[in-house]
């Protein structure tokens, strides 16, 4: 039988970890270390993003993860053993993307739960 979205989705969210918007703001509010990581089109990231994200959008995520690429992302490609939080509109796409980069040897990988559109309905804060 053909696999659905929702498959797709259940299968990756079985592997993956997500944090709540709660979790996230308490990390910025204590200063820890997280790298924060857009995976959203840079129309979207234009308009609204976390404090401090980086714009790495999920069609190019292998390749600017990957060090070995001649124009990997300075940040992400080096942070192999450190926190890195995902998001995207609804947490789909960063649930996709957190596989991805367990799977590239990742170790400290995180989606955001519900992403931007639960973020913004917390009235969480954004940068835009």
């Amino acid at each position: 039988m053909a696999k659905t979205l929702a498959d797709f989705i259940r299968e990756a969210r079985a592997e993956i970890a997500e944090v709540d918007c709660d979790t996230v703001e308490a990390w910025l509010d204590a200063g820890e270390e997280v790298l924060i990581v857009d995976v959203r089109e840079a129309e979207d990231f234009h308009k609204a993003r976390l404090p401090g994200a980086h714009h790495v959008p999920r069609g190019h995520l292998e390749a600017l993860a990957d060090r070995a690429y001649g124009k990997a992302h300075p940040e992400l490609s080096r942070a192999q053993e450190r926190r890195v939080l995902l998001y995207c509109d609804s947490g789909t796409r960063s649930a996709f993307a957190a596989l991805t980069l367990l799977q590239m040897g990742f170790t400290q990988v995180y989606s955001l739960a519900g992403g931007m559109v639960v973020w913004e309905a917390e009235d969480k804060p954004i940068i835009s």
